[in-house]
């Protein structure tokens, strides 16, 4: 599978800017496809290997945890969750892809993170309750 510029800002937390910056800098390899970036799974990974990149990474995934956490009173019902899944990296992609999929096509307002670490893959969701009950849901029927 492929991925586009957004899937890969939405998997990583990362901005688009910050992708294209990494692009001209050479850290992010892609292809460029009618005007539009593509990334193949092993490039999306390699990227997400690089130390630098695995600590923004990380950092951006603690920062949805935080900023759920900092906010004492919600405006609405609203849930965070965090996946520790202890699955081969094909299967970590797979569910990343599932998630990024979901959450593209169907306008869902959540926040997805992805981090793949040696044994263990994990994905962050937050967002309105209904939203993630219904991605979660769909992610354990499928």
């Amino acid at each position: 599978m492929a991925y586009s510029i957004n899937q890969a800002a939405l998997i990583t937390g990362l901005t688009t800017r910050t992708l294209r910056n990494h692009l001209k800098q050479g850290i992010l390899k892609g292809e460029k496809i009618d005007g539009n970036w593509s990334f193949t799974e092993e490039e999306l990974d390699a990227y997400m290997g690089d130390p630098g990149v695995r600590q923004a990474i990380s950092a951006k995934q603690h920062a949805v945890i935080y900023d759920f956490l900092a906010e004492p009173y919600k405006r609405a019902n609203r849930v965070c969750t965090i996946l520790d899944l202890p699955v081969p990296v094909e299967e970590a992609v797979e569910i990343a892809q599932f998630f990024s999929r979901e959450i593209t096509d169907h306008g869902h307002d959540i926040e997805f993170r992805y981090l793949n670490e040696r044994h263990y893959a994990r994905f962050i969701l937050s967002g309105s309750e209904d939203q993630v009950h219904d991605l979660m849901k769909a992610y354990y029927d499928r």
